[in-house]
């Protein structure tokens, strides 16, 4: 068993083999994957939400260079838009919180539980131990 700065935050729980200890390994990482689109989510959601200010300032541009036709073209048809059906980004990025994300983390935490005593990253912990220079 190993131990680091964080006391048995770490520590394989004893009776755990290695095939729990990698599955649980390779679920963290999925999950950690999945944090890694939540925020491309987060970023998808704040580039739309700029580029949507900007759209609303280039409609002005175009009415004050006269060109009112294309002004109404692009508010209508871009501004303000929902980017799916009925739907905001901030309303698409709660769907995913409350819905997918909620639900994986929440797995992840219950079998981490049950199989490891609510211990994370245990695989990344033994690896350190095995590859530090001491």
């Amino acid at each position: 068993m190993i131990g680091d700065e964080n006391g048995e935050r770490h520590v394989r729980p004893g009776g755990v083999d290695d095939a729990t200890v990698e599955a649980l390994g390779l679920l963290s990482e999925a999950l950690e994957t999945t944090q890694r689109a939540r925020g491309r989510l987060y970023d998808f959601h704040q580039l739309t939400g700029g580029a949507d200010k900007v759209v609303g300032r280039a409609v002005l541009a175009l009415r004050e260079a006269g060109h009112a036709e294309q002004a109404d073209l692009v508010e209508r048809e871009v501004q303000g838009a929902d980017v799916l059906p009925g739907m905001w980004t901030f309303q698409i990025v709660e769907a995913y919180d409350e819905g997918y994300y909620r639900r994986f983390a929440e797995a992840e935490r219950l079998v981490r539980g049950e199989l490891a005593g609510g211990r994370g990253h245990i695989a990344e912990a033994e690896m350190k131990q095995r590859r530090e220079t001491h």
